[in-house]
Protein backbone atom coordinates (compact mmCIF):
# COMPACT_ATOMS: atom_id res chain seq x y z
CA UNK A 1 0.00 0.00 0.00
CA UNK A 2 2.88 2.33 0.58
CA UNK A 3 5.45 1.53 -2.03
CA UNK A 4 4.29 3.85 -4.77
CA UNK A 5 4.07 6.74 -2.33
CA UNK A 6 7.71 6.37 -1.32
CA UNK A 7 9.32 4.72 -4.35
CA UNK A 8 10.21 7.97 -6.05
CA UNK A 9 11.86 9.24 -2.86
CA UNK A 10 13.85 6.02 -2.59
CA UNK A 11 14.98 6.38 -6.21
CA UNK A 12 16.11 9.96 -5.64
CA UNK A 13 18.65 8.62 -3.18
CA UNK A 14 20.01 5.72 -5.21
CA UNK A 15 22.29 6.11 -8.19
CA UNK A 16 22.40 2.33 -8.69
CA UNK A 17 19.25 0.55 -7.49
CA UNK A 18 19.57 -3.05 -6.36
CA UNK A 19 18.48 -5.26 -9.25
CA UNK A 20 17.85 -8.87 -8.30
CA UNK A 21 15.10 -11.47 -8.38
CA UNK A 22 13.12 -12.34 -5.26
CA UNK A 23 12.19 -15.98 -4.72
CA UNK A 24 10.36 -16.30 -1.41
CA UNK A 25 7.84 -18.87 -0.21
CA UNK A 26 4.15 -18.37 0.61
CA UNK A 27 4.13 -18.47 4.41
CA UNK A 28 0.40 -19.16 4.62
CA UNK A 29 1.31 -22.81 4.29
CA UNK A 30 3.43 -22.62 7.44
CA UNK A 31 0.74 -21.40 9.85
CA UNK A 32 0.52 -23.56 12.94
CA UNK A 33 -2.75 -24.64 14.61
CA UNK A 34 -2.89 -21.65 16.94
CA UNK A 35 -2.12 -19.25 14.12
CA UNK A 36 -4.77 -20.86 11.90
CA UNK A 37 -7.32 -20.51 14.68
CA UNK A 38 -6.44 -16.84 14.95
CA UNK A 39 -6.77 -16.42 11.20
CA UNK A 40 -10.18 -18.11 11.09
CA UNK A 41 -11.35 -15.95 13.99
CA UNK A 42 -10.08 -12.79 12.31
CA UNK A 43 -11.90 -13.64 9.07
CA UNK A 44 -15.17 -14.80 10.65
CA UNK A 45 -17.98 -12.57 9.37
CA UNK A 46 -15.68 -10.08 7.60
CA UNK A 47 -17.74 -8.28 4.94
CA UNK A 48 -16.45 -8.38 1.38
CA UNK A 49 -13.46 -10.50 2.38
CA UNK A 50 -12.66 -11.67 -1.15
CA UNK A 51 -12.45 -10.07 -4.58
CA UNK A 52 -10.26 -7.46 -6.27
CA UNK A 53 -12.91 -5.99 -8.58
CA UNK A 54 -16.30 -4.78 -7.40
CA UNK A 55 -19.06 -2.67 -8.95
CA UNK A 56 -21.04 -0.28 -6.76
CA UNK A 57 -24.26 1.17 -8.16
CA UNK A 58 -26.69 3.76 -6.83
CA UNK A 59 -29.33 5.12 -9.15
CA UNK A 60 -27.69 5.89 -12.48
CA UNK A 61 -24.19 6.05 -11.01
CA UNK A 62 -21.61 3.27 -11.32
CA UNK A 63 -18.33 2.89 -9.46
CA UNK A 64 -15.83 0.21 -10.45
CA UNK A 65 -13.57 -0.44 -7.47
CA UNK A 66 -10.29 -2.18 -8.34
CA UNK A 67 -7.97 -3.41 -5.62
CA UNK A 68 -4.38 -2.93 -6.69
CA UNK A 69 -0.89 -3.74 -5.52
CA UNK A 70 1.82 -1.17 -6.00
CA UNK A 71 4.33 -3.74 -7.21
CA UNK A 72 5.31 -5.11 -10.60
CA UNK A 73 4.60 -8.75 -11.35
CA UNK A 74 4.10 -10.58 -14.68
CA UNK A 75 0.91 -12.11 -13.27
CA UNK A 76 -0.70 -8.66 -13.60
CA UNK A 77 -0.84 -9.05 -17.40
CA UNK A 78 -4.07 -11.04 -17.26
CA UNK A 79 -6.08 -8.77 -14.94
CA UNK A 80 -4.89 -5.65 -16.75
CA UNK A 81 -6.00 -7.07 -20.11
CA UNK A 82 -9.40 -8.05 -18.72
CA UNK A 83 -9.94 -4.63 -17.13
CA UNK A 84 -8.84 -2.59 -20.14
CA UNK A 85 -12.33 -2.06 -21.57
CA UNK A 86 -13.69 -0.99 -18.18
CA UNK A 87 -10.90 1.55 -17.73
CA UNK A 88 -11.10 2.93 -21.27
CA UNK A 89 -14.89 3.42 -21.05
CA UNK A 90 -14.79 5.29 -17.72
CA UNK A 91 -15.60 8.98 -17.37
CA UNK A 92 -13.09 9.40 -14.54
CA UNK A 93 -10.25 7.45 -12.95
CA UNK A 94 -9.52 7.97 -9.26
CA UNK A 95 -6.16 6.89 -7.83
CA UNK A 96 -4.33 7.21 -4.55
CA UNK A 97 -1.79 9.37 -6.38
CA UNK A 98 -1.62 10.51 -10.00
CA UNK A 99 1.57 10.79 -12.01
CA UNK A 100 1.32 14.57 -11.82
CA UNK A 101 0.97 14.49 -8.03
CA UNK A 102 3.94 12.18 -7.77
CA UNK A 103 6.07 14.43 -9.97
CA UNK A 104 5.12 17.49 -7.91
CA UNK A 105 6.01 15.77 -4.64
CA UNK A 106 9.24 14.45 -6.09
CA UNK A 107 10.17 17.97 -7.14
CA UNK A 108 9.37 19.32 -3.69
CA UNK A 109 11.42 16.67 -1.93
CA UNK A 110 14.34 17.21 -4.26
CA UNK A 111 14.34 20.86 -3.18
CA UNK A 112 13.44 20.30 0.46
CA UNK A 113 13.67 16.76 1.90
CA UNK A 114 12.68 17.95 5.39
CA UNK A 115 9.45 15.94 5.15
CA UNK A 116 11.57 12.83 5.66
CA UNK A 117 14.16 14.13 8.11
CA UNK A 118 14.33 14.51 11.89
CA UNK A 119 15.24 18.09 12.77
CA UNK A 120 16.56 17.38 16.26
CA UNK A 121 18.19 13.96 16.38
CA UNK A 122 19.85 11.18 14.45
CA UNK A 123 19.16 7.45 14.49
CA UNK A 124 22.55 6.57 16.06
CA UNK A 125 21.62 8.87 18.95
CA UNK A 126 18.23 7.23 19.42
CA UNK A 127 19.31 3.59 19.10
CA UNK A 128 21.66 1.44 21.07
CA UNK A 129 25.01 0.67 19.49
CA UNK A 130 23.89 -2.86 18.66
CA UNK A 131 20.57 -1.67 17.18
CA UNK A 132 22.33 0.88 14.97
CA UNK A 133 24.79 -1.79 13.82
CA UNK A 134 21.89 -4.05 12.79
CA UNK A 135 20.12 -1.13 11.13
CA UNK A 136 23.27 -0.17 9.23
CA UNK A 137 23.68 -3.71 7.96
CA UNK A 138 20.04 -3.87 6.81
CA UNK A 139 20.24 -0.51 5.05
CA UNK A 140 23.53 -1.36 3.36
CA UNK A 141 21.98 -4.59 2.05
CA UNK A 142 19.36 -2.43 0.34
CA UNK A 143 21.93 -0.12 -1.24
CA UNK A 144 21.40 2.70 1.27
CA UNK A 145 24.58 4.11 2.90
CA UNK A 146 23.81 4.31 6.63
CA UNK A 147 25.20 7.85 6.92
CA UNK A 148 22.53 8.99 4.46
CA UNK A 149 19.78 7.39 6.53
CA UNK A 150 20.99 8.64 9.90
CA UNK A 151 18.59 11.61 9.96
CA UNK A 152 15.63 9.92 8.30
CA UNK A 153 12.36 9.79 10.17
CA UNK A 154 12.12 6.30 11.73
CA UNK A 155 8.82 5.61 9.95
CA UNK A 156 10.48 6.17 6.59
CA UNK A 157 13.30 3.77 7.41
CA UNK A 158 10.67 1.16 8.32
CA UNK A 159 9.17 1.55 4.85
CA UNK A 160 12.58 1.13 3.22
CA UNK A 161 13.18 -2.02 5.27
CA UNK A 162 9.82 -3.46 4.22
CA UNK A 163 11.28 -4.03 0.74
CA UNK A 164 13.61 -7.06 0.81
CA UNK A 165 17.23 -6.64 -0.29
CA UNK A 166 16.54 -8.75 -3.39
CA UNK A 167 14.25 -6.06 -4.86
CA UNK A 168 14.51 -2.58 -6.30
CA UNK A 169 11.66 -0.28 -5.31
CA UNK A 170 11.87 1.41 -8.71
CA UNK A 171 11.79 -1.92 -10.52
CA UNK A 172 8.83 -3.08 -8.45
CA UNK A 173 6.68 0.04 -8.59
CA UNK A 174 7.02 1.14 -12.22
CA UNK A 175 5.00 -1.80 -13.51
CA UNK A 176 2.54 -1.99 -10.62
CA UNK A 177 -1.20 -2.29 -11.10
CA UNK A 178 -1.82 1.39 -10.37
CA UNK A 179 0.74 2.51 -12.93
CA UNK A 180 -0.65 0.19 -15.60
CA UNK A 181 -4.22 1.35 -15.02
CA UNK A 182 -3.17 4.99 -15.18
CA UNK A 183 -1.27 4.38 -18.44
CA UNK A 184 -4.39 2.87 -20.03
CA UNK A 185 -6.56 5.78 -18.87
CA UNK A 186 -4.06 8.35 -20.09
CA UNK A 187 -3.84 6.76 -23.52
CA UNK A 188 -7.65 6.64 -23.74
CA UNK A 189 -8.05 10.27 -22.69
CA UNK A 190 -9.85 9.39 -19.45
CA UNK A 191 -9.55 12.22 -16.88
CA UNK A 192 -7.65 11.30 -13.71
CA UNK A 193 -7.79 12.62 -10.16
CA UNK A 194 -6.46 11.71 -6.74
CA UNK A 195 -8.49 10.35 -3.85
CA UNK A 196 -6.48 12.36 -1.34
CA UNK A 197 -3.87 15.05 -0.94
CA UNK A 198 -0.44 13.85 -1.96
CA UNK A 199 1.00 14.29 1.55
CA UNK A 200 -1.72 12.35 3.38
CA UNK A 201 0.23 9.14 3.74
CA UNK A 202 3.31 11.00 4.99
CA UNK A 203 1.20 12.73 7.62
CA UNK A 204 -0.29 9.40 8.73
CA UNK A 205 3.19 8.13 9.52
CA UNK A 206 4.78 11.32 10.78
CA UNK A 207 1.90 11.95 13.16
CA UNK A 208 2.82 8.89 15.20
CA UNK A 209 4.90 9.40 18.37
CA UNK A 210 8.62 8.96 17.82
CA UNK A 211 8.88 6.03 20.23
CA UNK A 212 6.22 4.20 18.24
CA UNK A 213 8.06 5.02 15.02
CA UNK A 214 11.26 3.59 16.48
CA UNK A 215 9.45 0.38 17.45
CA UNK A 216 7.99 0.23 13.96
CA UNK A 217 11.46 0.59 12.48
CA UNK A 218 13.02 -2.03 14.75
CA UNK A 219 10.17 -4.44 14.04
CA UNK A 220 11.16 -4.39 10.36
CA UNK A 221 14.62 -5.81 11.12
CA UNK A 222 13.83 -9.35 10.01
CA UNK A 223 16.12 -11.85 8.32
CA UNK A 224 16.42 -11.10 4.57
CA UNK A 225 15.14 -14.58 3.67
CA UNK A 226 12.06 -14.02 5.83
CA UNK A 227 11.60 -10.62 4.22
CA UNK A 228 11.45 -12.34 0.83
CA UNK A 229 8.92 -14.84 2.17
CA UNK A 230 6.73 -12.04 3.53
CA UNK A 231 6.89 -10.38 0.13
CA UNK A 232 5.92 -13.62 -1.63
CA UNK A 233 3.02 -14.15 0.79
CA UNK A 234 1.70 -10.66 0.13
CA UNK A 235 1.77 -11.26 -3.63
CA UNK A 236 0.20 -14.71 -3.39
CA UNK A 237 -2.76 -13.48 -1.36
CA UNK A 238 -3.30 -10.66 -3.84
CA UNK A 239 -3.51 -12.97 -6.84
CA UNK A 240 -5.78 -15.32 -4.87
CA UNK A 241 -8.09 -12.28 -4.48
CA UNK A 242 -8.18 -12.69 -0.71
CA UNK A 243 -7.35 -9.20 0.60
CA UNK A 244 -8.89 -9.74 4.04
CA UNK A 245 -6.89 -12.93 4.51
CA UNK A 246 -3.74 -11.22 3.25
CA UNK A 247 -4.08 -8.45 5.82
CA UNK A 248 -4.88 -10.84 8.67
CA UNK A 249 -1.97 -13.12 7.78
CA UNK A 250 0.34 -10.11 7.67
CA UNK A 251 -0.67 -9.26 11.23
CA UNK A 252 0.00 -12.81 12.44
CA UNK A 253 3.35 -13.02 10.67
CA UNK A 254 4.37 -9.60 11.98
CA UNK A 255 4.05 -10.94 15.50
CA UNK A 256 5.78 -14.21 14.59
CA UNK A 257 8.89 -12.68 13.06
CA UNK A 258 9.18 -9.25 14.62
CA UNK A 259 12.32 -8.83 16.77
CA UNK A 260 10.31 -6.72 19.22
CA UNK A 261 7.80 -8.11 21.73
CA UNK A 262 4.71 -9.64 20.06
CA UNK A 263 2.37 -7.37 22.02
CA UNK A 264 4.26 -4.30 20.80
CA UNK A 265 4.21 -5.61 17.24
CA UNK A 266 0.43 -6.16 17.46
CA UNK A 267 -0.07 -2.63 18.80
CA UNK A 268 1.95 -1.15 15.94
CA UNK A 269 -0.04 -3.12 13.39
CA UNK A 270 -3.35 -1.95 14.89
CA UNK A 271 -2.27 1.69 14.99
CA UNK A 272 -1.08 1.64 11.39
CA UNK A 273 -4.25 -0.17 10.27
CA UNK A 274 -6.25 2.69 11.73
CA UNK A 275 -4.06 5.42 10.23
CA UNK A 276 -3.29 3.90 6.84
CA UNK A 277 -6.50 2.03 6.08
CA UNK A 278 -9.54 2.90 8.18
CA UNK A 279 -9.05 6.67 8.48
CA UNK A 280 -8.19 7.01 4.82
CA UNK A 281 -11.14 4.84 3.77
CA UNK A 282 -13.48 7.15 5.65
CA UNK A 283 -11.93 10.22 4.03
CA UNK A 284 -12.25 8.70 0.56
CA UNK A 285 -16.01 8.06 0.71
CA UNK A 286 -17.10 11.68 0.08
CA UNK A 287 -14.66 11.82 -2.86
CA UNK A 288 -16.07 8.60 -4.30
CA UNK A 289 -19.72 9.55 -3.81
CA UNK A 290 -19.24 13.02 -5.29
CA UNK A 291 -17.48 11.52 -8.30
CA UNK A 292 -20.34 9.04 -8.74
CA UNK A 293 -22.90 11.85 -8.62
CA UNK A 294 -21.09 13.83 -11.32
CA UNK A 295 -20.04 11.03 -13.69
CA UNK A 296 -21.85 8.06 -15.15
CA UNK A 297 -18.99 5.57 -14.76
CA UNK A 298 -16.06 6.02 -12.38
CA UNK A 299 -13.13 3.66 -11.90
CA UNK A 300 -11.35 3.91 -8.56
CA UNK A 301 -8.09 1.98 -8.18
CA UNK A 302 -6.34 1.71 -4.82
CA UNK A 303 -4.55 -0.81 -2.62
CA UNK A 304 -6.58 -4.01 -2.27
CA UNK A 305 -6.37 -3.94 1.53
CA UNK A 306 -8.75 -0.94 1.48
CA UNK A 307 -11.61 -3.02 0.03
CA UNK A 308 -12.67 -5.55 2.72
CA UNK A 309 -13.83 -5.50 6.28
CA UNK A 310 -15.85 -3.27 8.57
CA UNK A 311 -14.71 0.23 7.76
CA UNK A 312 -13.47 -0.94 4.37
CA UNK A 313 -14.42 1.03 1.27
CA UNK A 314 -17.02 -1.54 0.17
CA UNK A 315 -18.67 -1.66 3.60
CA UNK A 316 -18.76 2.14 3.78
CA UNK A 317 -20.25 2.45 0.29
CA UNK A 318 -22.98 -0.04 1.19
CA UNK A 319 -23.83 2.18 4.15
CA UNK A 320 -24.19 5.07 1.66
CA UNK A 321 -26.87 3.14 -0.23
CA UNK A 322 -24.75 1.54 -2.95
CA UNK A 323 -25.43 -2.00 -4.16
CA UNK A 324 -22.25 -4.07 -4.41
CA UNK A 325 -21.51 -6.77 -6.98
CA UNK A 326 -18.27 -8.72 -7.31
CA UNK A 327 -16.93 -8.83 -10.89
CA UNK A 328 -14.21 -10.88 -12.58
CA UNK A 329 -10.65 -9.75 -12.04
Amino acid sequence: MLIRAVSFVFCLLFSTPVMAACAGDDLRETLGPEERDRLESALDGVPYADGNHWKATRGDSTLHLIGTMHLSDPRLDGPVARLRDTIESADLLLLEMTNEDEAALQSRLARDPSLLLMPDATLPELLSEDEWAQMSEALTARGMPPFMAARFQPWYVSVLLAVPPCASVQELSEGGMDARIEDIATSAGVPRAALEDVETIFAAFAGQPREMQLDMMLSALVDPAISEDLFATLLASYFDETPAEGWAVSSILAERYSPIEPAAAAEIFAIMEQALLIDRNTAWIPVLTEAAENHDVVVAAFGAAHLPGEGGVLDLLQAEGFTLERLPF
